[in-house]
């Protein structure tokens, strides 16, 4: 039982450490982030003009980035799910609010994704490479200033139009549709020169390092990243750090770059990202570099193709900014489902996700999701936890026997130790019975906690009376303190441990818990809740029939 103890303890201290290290990344202020001292403020560049590369930033591949956004009049698009703001300067798409979700700081006001104001700095922008042609700098006409998605209508699209040096027409063409959080963006390009134009055109993010409201670090969960993200068939999904790039500049290297005929290029967050899908198999080229101390740029280049006098050609590029929806990113694109990721146990998270999912579609409560989700993963595991549990219940039969070796052998722990062997050989029991359940149940209990933090799906999601965010800490801490009274009573129907300081360590562990989970989603608390619950109804009732048992074979040797 020394042994079964010892494993079990050093399981559950563990687990507590790995738990209270995400708890503190979750939880500590994100670190500070000094002000650049600059003499002046930088102006908005001209219309039109050729943005100039920063200082000691090598330019990117023929996107030359400015420090400054350029300041147009602003254009107001409306449908279901989002509402948007275009810079007629670049054409940009400089504010995005998802209508559907609530914002971290203030959950009566619906989120603001993108913004060009305040922190964090987080726009969408586009433009050609060629002679003349307009980049995100280049002020453009629009037709109003105001668009709204009408009852019944099923897309709309906003035009821009790009001054026409050199005879080339350029029309930059948003199409809003309902119940999508994709935007296609696409060039309109028609040649009305004497001769041929081969463009490119880029499209590509801007945002500062600064981490949005909210955001969550946890160990070993990607989720919690905030940065630029590529994926290519070949390379598969892989994050490019701002420190990365900072790196890069410092030892005077060029910036990140790859080149592929497949893949995407993204800008995530916790909860959320932005995508831009190029369409089919076509040459395209990635790319991210930091343009200011803080600022950093990250994006996709696909060529236009030749066109030759008097031809009209389209370059289109679908961008997605929304939630981190598994099915919905899943059908978008090859990989775009990766940006949900679970850290090490996604192998367990994800199917456990899935499960959860489906339930919650069937009863429409995430809390009651959680429950039933708790009660299949007991009956999963119960050959495994009825063989633990009996274990439990003859080692607790065993504890006058115990206590009788204890006293026969005193402070001789060696014999003690050898009696104590003897005796489970005797009577057929493995010490470790119990230990199995819990090394399996506390996988299951982090990828638990990876899934209620990074499933877009259980933000400010509700269960009953004050539970009104499952993924956040129970606000009045009543949960915890059920936990507590759970496990204090799931350790009296376990055996009594005769070494002392043994039994006082197993009496703290139902306070150390509950502290710990003052702090953690009331989602998970609950669960674990739950399984206590399960446990409890399970042992009481073996440990009830193996006395029954044993009382019954006393009576018949008498």
């Amino acid at each position: 039982m020394d042994i079964q103890r010892t494993v079990a303890l050093s399981v559950f201290f563990i687990s507590a450490f790995l738990l209270w290290d995400a708890w503190q990344k979750q939880h500590l202020p994100p670190p500070q982030i000094q002000a650049p001292t600059v003499a002046g403020t930088p102006q908005p560049a001209s219309p039109g003009a050729v943005p100039t590369p920063v200082p000691g930033v090598t330019a990117g591949p023929a996107v030359q980035q400015d420090t400054a956004l350029p300041v147009g009049n602003r254009i107001q698009v409306i449908t279901d799910k989002l509402t948007a703001e275009i810079d007629t300067a670049g054409g940009d798409l400089r504010m995005v609010t998802l209508t559907e979700h609530k914002s971290a700081e203030d959950q009566s006001k619906p989120l603001v994704l993108m913004r060009d104001k305040g922190e964090p700095l987080y726009v969408a922008q586009s433009g050609l490479q060629g002679e003349g042609l307009p980049t995100h700098n280049t002020v453009y006409n629009a037709s109003g200033s105001s668009f709204a998605l009408a009852a019944g209508q099923d897309k709309l699209e906003v035009r821009l139009v790009a001054p026409e040096p050199g005879g080339v027409r350029v029309a930059k063409i948003y199409t809003f549709r309902r119940g999508s959080y994709v935007v296609d963006v696409a060039y309109e390009i028609t040649n009305g020169s004497a001769k041929s134009i081969a463009p490119d055109a880029y499209f590509q993010f801007r945002r500062d390092n600064v981490p949005p409201p909210g955001a969550v670090q946890m160990i070993g969960a990607p989720t919690s990243f905030t940065g630029p993200v590529v994926y290519t068939e070949k390379g598969k999904f892989e994050k490019v750090n701002f420190s990365d790039i900072d790196k890069r500049q410092k030892n005077n290297e060029p910036f990140y770059s790859k080149k592929a005929v497949d893949g995407w290029v993204g800008m995530l967050q916790h909860y959320f990202v932005a995508a831009w899908l190029p369409k089919g198999n076509i040459a395209r080229e990635f790319y991210a570099k930091k343009i200011d101390d803080k600022l950093y740029t990250a994006g996709v280049i696909v060529s236009a193709g030749t066109i030759a006098p008097g031809q009209t050609v389209s370059v289109d590029m679908p961008l997605y900014i929304g939630p981190q929806d598994v099915d919905t990113l899943g059908k978008l694109a090859p990989g775009l489902d990766l940006v949900v990721d679970y850290g090490i146990f996604t192998i367990i998270a994800a199917p456990i996700f899935k499960v959860l999912h489906f339930i919650h579609n069937w009863v429409g409560n995430w809390g009651v999701a959680i429950i039933l989700l708790t009660v299949l993963i007991k009956l999963l595991f119960f050959p495994l936890q009825n063989k633990a549990s009996r274990s439990m219940a003859q080692m607790k039969i065993l504890g006058p026997k115990m206590q009788k070796l204890k006293e026969q052998f005193g402070d001789d722990r060696q014999k003690l130790q050898q009696a104590t062997m003897e005796l489970y050989k005797k009577e057929k029991i493995n010490p470790l019975g119990g230990c199995l359940p819990i090394l399996i149940q506390i996988p299951v209990f982090i990828s638990l906690y990876w899934v209620l933090l990074a499933s877009v799906e259980l933000r400010h999601a509700p269960f009953a009376l004050w539970i009104t965010d499952l993924s956040a800490k129970d606000p009045f801490f009543v949960l915890p303190v059920i936990y507590a009274i759970t496990m204090f009573v799931q350790m009296k129907l376990q055996p009594a441990s005769p070494d002392p300081v043994q039994q006082k360590v197993m009496m703290a562990m139902p306070i150390i818990f509950s502290v710990m989970f003052l702090f953690f989603p009331a989602g998970l608390v609950l669960y674990w809740i739950v399984n206590n619950v399960l446990s409890i109804t399970q042992q009481w009732y073996i440990n009830r029939t193996m006395e029954a048992e044993a009382a019954a074979k006393g009576n018949a040797k008498r």
